[in-house]
């Protein structure tokens, strides 16, 4: 392009969601917002025709972006442009109850409220489908024995369904923060320069529950139950807070679920989807680089900077507001929610199509399998009779040397064979003991217990989300 445009609306986000936050759906909720208030004003008792509210009805998609410009060019002012441009569509009779009683965050605050509203409402949708999919992965692959690892040391065993269990807790608990997120956010609604209402009050020659009932209507209008009790002349910028925090913890689960896969895939057990033209690397032919986990941490970082912002802009409002406020919303607020919408379509595009090699899985679990089963050898051996320290230094012996050869020698795990060959342990090294199934504990039954007890409920309570998206790779 001959002008920057910022790769998340060009390259990243989805088609939806740019189209949320972009400059003529702005528009058209504030004209929807002008029309909301001229029908409530007239309901109420204010000298309005008929005839001038279907004027606004009756132009309101028309609309001149460059018109609008030129406008703000001479006022230097972006709602009054709008205003203007509104009104030389409409005619001068329309015109004149255009905005009438509001000021600037009438249109800004509430419009904006509705796109955020609306941007959580296509980001759970994701987050829906990402859990369905992660869910079927876990059923099939719930009792697949794995290594699991704490400091990514190998430790005792899991299963890869229940690893996929962890991932979906974190996304389960974003979609509840997201969903009740929805239900507290209040409207804006008609407060007025300052809050207090005063110019509406003014309009209702000082008939107060006229002005409540107002405010009222125009909530319930873009589907808010209730608007903010109080307000300066914005709404209070805390509410940013609360979505922008929620946008990052849903990028911070998203960012866990890649980091994972990324350090499985260094392992060759579990795989990204990489399609049969893809190209890893311009220099080596080989590389199957876990492109899209990485760039979900890339763009899970940039999200996770954004949200200091919110509460800085928060605590920083003056009194009833300052306009410091907004340049930096104007970069914060959709920038969060076109990255946070590209992490989640690249998570739904991943968990679509992830990778499993069992025949890898048993090789690696294998390897240290032995060290893990050198418990159970011991125990019956002391159930035969044997001295538990006369064995426990056995193995010491044996696995010091075994691990000894792995890293200066390069050498296989032979702790198996060594701890055969001992008179006193061979004994006690059955197959029972070194099948891995014996040491994933409750695993599998954990993840039919959360399926059943956690994630189906949750998904039957969002099921009109489903079929609603759909990730780019297919199984």
């Amino acid at each position: 392009m001959a002008i920057y445009q910022s790769p998340l609306a060009t390259r990243y986000a989805t088609a939806a969601m740019v189209a949320n936050f972009g400059d003529e759906r702005r528009v058209l909720l504030w004209r929807d917002l002008w029309i909301a208030l001229a029908r409530a004003e007239q309901a109420l008792g204010l000298p309005i025709s008929d005839a001038q509210v279907q004027a606004l009805v009756a132009h309101r998609d028309e609309v001149d972006l460059a018109r609008v410009a030129e406008l703000e060019a001479e006022l230097r002012h972006d709602v009054m442009a709008h205003v203007r441009h509104y009104g030389e569509r409409v005619g001068a009779e329309a015109e004149k109850i255009i905005h009438l009683g509001a000021t600037s965050c009438f249109v800004a605050d509430n419009a904006e409220l509705v796109m955020m509203r609306d941007g959580l409402e296509l980001l759970m949708d994701r987050l829906f489908t990402v859990l369905e999919q992660l869910a079927a992965f876990a059923r099939v692959h719930r009792d697949l024995p794995t290594l699991a690892y704490t400091h990514f040391q190998p430790a005792q065993l899991t299963t890869v369904g229940k690893r996929a269990c962890l991932w979906a807790q974190d996304l389960a608990m974003d979609l509840e923060t997201l969903h009740g997120l929805c239900g507290r956010l209040p409207f804006r609604g008609a407060k007025g320069t300052t809050g207090t209402q005063a110019s509406f009050l003014a309009l209702f020659d000082g008939d107060h529950d006229k002005v409540r009932a107002l405010d009222r209507m125009i909530s319930e209008a873009f589907g808010f139950p209730r608007s903010i009790p109080v307000s300066g002349q914005t709404y209070p910028r805390k509410l940013d807070t609360w979505v922008i925090s929620a946008l990052a913890d849903v990028c911070g689960s998203a960012a866990k679920l890649a980091s994972d896969v990324r350090l499985l895939a260094h392992e060759r057990e579990v795989e990204e989807p990489f399609g049969s033209q893809q190209v890893g690397s311009s220099a080596m032919a080989y590389k199957r680089n876990p492109m899209r986990c990485e760039r979900i941490c890339s763009l899970a970082r940039f999200v996770h900077s954004l949200a200091t912002s919110p509460r800085e802009t928060h605590a920083n409002q003056w009194l009833e507001r300052t306009l410091d406020d907004s340049a930096n919303r104007r970069l914060v607020i959709t920038e969060a929610f076109l990255a946070t919408d590209a992490v989640v379509n690249l998570l739904a595009d991943v968990t679509a199509g992830l990778v499993v090699s069992p025949a890898v899985v048993r090789a690696n679990l294998e390897r240290e399998l032995p060290f893990m089963a050198t418990e159970n050898v011991i125990m019956a051996g002391v159930r035969a009779g044997h001295s538990r320290q006369d064995l426990h230094e056995r193995v010491r012996v044996h696995s010091h040397e075994a691990a000894r050869r792995m890293k200066e020698e390069g050498a296989d795990n032979d702790l198996l064979e060594r701890m055969r060959g001992d008179e006193a342990l061979g004994p006690f090294v059955s197959a029972e003991i070194l099948e891995p199934a014996a040491y994933v504990g409750r695993s599998p039954r954990q993840v039919d217990e959360f399926l059943a007890e956690v994630i189906d409920p949750l998904l039957s309570q969002h099921a009109a989300r489903r079929g609603r998206f759909r990730p780019r790779v297919k199984v």
